[in-house]
Parts: C-alpha cells; structure tokens; sequence
C-alpha cells in the first residue's frame, strides 16, 4: 500500500513538473502575450466595436455590397420556394425540388409541391432499421470496437445525402403536400429525434444482450420487427401515418380542373416522374484530399439496410463545371450541395468569399486552401440546395451561379447567389445524369470503388 501511494504521489509530481515545463503555458509566456497585444487607441477601438457589435457587422466588406448583378444567361424554369423550418431535411426537400422543377415543366404544372413530411416518414423508419440491424450484424464485436461505437453515436438524424433520395423514392414513391402536410414535429424535429434516438439506443442494448445470451438471427429479427413497430408508432403519432392510396385533381395553367384520379405513391411517381434515380445518376464530388478520377464508396453511409452505399467520383472542379453547365443547359436541375455557412451574406443572398475581411479585422491571415480545410474539419459539405442557373461570359467560363434553397422566401425569392471562386473552395457534392458525363468521368464508373470508414470526414449528412 505504501508503495502504491509513493507511486501515485510521484507520478502527480511527474505531471505537475511536465505541466510547468516547455509544453505549457507559463507566466513568461502570459507577459509576453500582454506586452504584444499593446492596448494602442486602434486596439481599444476594435475592442470597443466587438464589445457592442457582431463579428460579421464589423468584418463586412462594403466595397462587396454594390453592383450585385442578378442577370444569369442560363436557367432552369422554376416556380414557389419551399421551408424546411427547424429540420435537417434539405437533403430532402432538394432532391424534391429538383423533380418538381421537371414536372412543373414536363406536364406543364401552374404548380407543385411534394410532400416531405410522407418521404421522411419513411426515412426515419428505414434508418432506424439500418441501426438495429446492424447493431445485430456486429453484436460479435466488443463494444469498444470503433464500428460498434459509431453505431451507437449515430443511430438515426434528420441530415442525408442523395442516396436516400434515390432509395426512398424508388421504393416508397411521393404524394402531394396536399395528401400530407407539414406538423410541428416534422417542422421543428429536435424533440421526435431526440426521442427516437433514446429508444434505439436502449433497444440496441437490448439486442447485444440477447446475442450475448446466445438468441439465433430469426429471435433477434423477430425482436428487431417488434422493436420497429414501436419506431412506427412514434413516428405516425409525430408525422401522421403514410397514405397507402389518395385522389389527386391535375390543374391546368389557368387553374381549371383537367382530371382526377386515385394514385398510389409509386403509381403518382411513376406517372409523373419516373426517374430511375439509382441507375441514371452518379455523384460527383470535389475533394483534393483525394486522387481524382477515382471511385469511392464510404460504409454505412445509406438511408436503409437494403439501400446502397454512398458511392461517388472524384473530379477536378472543372470538370465538375462543366458537366453542370451542360445539365443547365439542357434545363435540368442538379442536386447541390456546399458549406453554405462559409462567407454567407443572407441579407444578399450572396455567397462570396469577399463578402467578409476577418483578416483586417483582427489582423491577421486565413490562409488554408481546401485540401486543409478538409483535412482540419474546417470545411465540409454542410447543406443540399438545387442549382438552377450559371451566368457564362463571352468565351462560356462561368461567371456565377445559382441555387434553389430550402429556406422560405427571402433575398432573391429564396435563392443564394455563388461567385465562381466560392463554387470552386466550397462546393463539394453535385449529381448528375449520366447522359452529362464526360468520357473520362464516365470510364470511372467501371472502377472497383474504393471503401471508406463511416466516420470519414465525407460522411457528414446535409442539413
């Protein structure tokens, strides 16, 4: 026991002594930090200015203000905005808002919104499932097992990507908002989330327990199915339960009355859209950190257990331009998404890197290129919008661009304005048509993708 004790009691000393050596911060080190910040009358009125104002009122860059010029020389029709409230679902509602844009134009529609709230249902549902199930695939592995803790530490969000789009709607089809509409809780999903979360996780618990105690696959499936139904529940008390059929009244541009007939989901999408949205599209992805022209799959990372991987090609950001610059073109929407909070101008709706100087301000320099910002967690796809529009000049390079946010109306009826130097630091996932790909794009499709863990940086879900 006494030997334990002088163990400890030199061990705390050790620590103590490492603490006040080179790698902390001592006193001479305070001193010198005070001795540079200097309070000079400029750093007493920057002082006074951050005291009373927000950072980004003193960092604006009004030289950036003037001459916003709106005109874009290609544009895909669109019409009405759409909210996604308190929610991370703009995954959702732009893959929803791309193919509204095609039917409003295709079947000559005075207007158009389909339901989030019936897609995310379904969702929530398959998500939950995907957890379960693979908390029963790796319920062999210890708990400490890194895959076993990322299980545990993302059981279910309301933040995705485009493979949920082409899954859930293949499979479960879409309705009109009118057939089901938005509720609080699908406006505002903390809550619901929250809970939800705290029964999987007790319910994931449960399902190592029985596998430990020696439950065949058929027992935990069966207890998987009870524990789903539970999921259901919670969710059609939150969200309203799915339609399994609904009539529908086709409107034409003046609003009369053209026919009405009873749909199923898959039958109105089939009608009036009938994309095949897992084999006619591929996404394509910006990051340097990677080598280009390669395929890349990254694990876990899909909506549903029987649902495919987040798989995506790795393009240079020109090719990437280009490929969205034909799609424009040819009058079909893209999914979109960016880290839509860097250099943000919402009064604007103006995306620009100049839109902010912090480096004047503080007196200092930001000077990461992407591959860094990738590499520190600094930047990340964050958001999923619909890009509609590019402004091209005389020799076709792209001037600026434009997408369809998910935010309600506000500065440029609901969109955000890109400068092309923002499109190339911070655009990071576009979706096309194959149709638009480039022969060099498309040969990488025949690639053996390579596989990446689900807590890889480009795992991070769209909000």
């Amino acid at each position: 026991m006494k030997k334990s004790a002088l163990f400890i009691g030199l061990s705390v000393s050790w620590l103590a002594a490492v603490a006040q050596g080179q790698g902390g911060i001592s006193q001479s080190d305070i001193d010198g930090f005070r001795a540079a910040y200097a309070a000079t009358p400029g750093t007493k009125a920057i002082h006074n200015a951050l005291a009373n104002n927000a950072i980004n009122a003193l960092a604006l860059n009004h030289e950036n203000l003037n001459n916003l010029d709106t005109h874009f020389s290609h544009r895909v029709p669109s019409k009405g905005i759409t909210n996604q409230r308190s929610s991370g679902r703009c995954w959702l509602f732009t893959g929803l808002n791309v193919l509204r844009a095609q039917a409003m134009t295709e079947h000559k529609l005075p207007k158009l919104e389909l339901s989030q709230s019936y897609n995310f249902f379904w969702d929530q549902l398959e998500k939950s499932n995907l957890f379960l199930q693979g908390v029963i695939d790796t319920a062999s592995k210890p708990f400490e097992d890194r895959t076993v803790d990322w299980l545990f530490a993302n059981p279910l969000s309301d933040g995705g990507q485009y493979t949920g789009i082409a899954d859930n709607l293949m499979k479960y089809g879409v309705v009109p908002i009118e057939v089901m509409g938005e509720t609080a809780s699908s406006k505002s999903t903390s809550t619901m989330r929250n809970l939800l979360q705290l029964r999987l996780r007790e319910d994931g618990l449960e399902l190592r327990r029985l596998a430990s105690e020696g439950k065949n696959s058929d027992q935990l499936l069966s207890r998987k199915k009870e524990m789903l139904t539970q999921i259901y529940r919670i969710l059609a008390l939150n969200l309203g339960e799915p339609p399994v059929e609904f009539t529908w009244t086709r409107r034409d541009s003046d609003g009369m009355a053209v026919d009405t007939k009873t749909y199923t989901p898959q039958s109105f999408y089939k009608t009036y859209f009938g994309n095949d949205l897992k084999n006619d599209y591929v996404m394509l992805m910006n990051d340097p950190t990677r080598e280009y022209y390669k395929l890349y799959e990254i694990e876990y990372d899909r909506h549903g257990y029987d649902g495919y991987n987040w798989t995506y090609v790795n393009l240079p950001i020109e090719d990437i331009k280009q490929m969205a610059i034909a799609s424009i073109k040819d009058g079909k929407a893209m999914y979109f998404s960016c880290d839509v909070g860097k250099f943000i101008n919402k009064d604007l709706g103006l995306l620009d890197e100049n839109n902010y100087d912090y480096g004047s301000l503080f007196d200092t320099k930001f000077g990461m290129n992407k591959a860094d910002r990738i590499r520190t967690h600094s930047s990340a796809s964050s958001h999923a919008m619909t890009l509609v529009a590019v402004d091209l000049d005389q020799k076709d390079k792209p001037k600026k661009w434009m997408v369809e946010n998910s935010w309600g109306s506000g500065a440029n009826d609901g969109h955000l304005i890109m400068t092309d130097k923002w499109f190339d630091e911070y655009m990071f996932r576009l979706v096309v048509d194959k149709k638009y790909l480039t022969p060099k794009a498309s040969k990488v499709l025949t690639q053996q993708p390579t596989l990446l863990p689900p807590w890889d940086p480009m795992f991070a879900p769209e909000e």
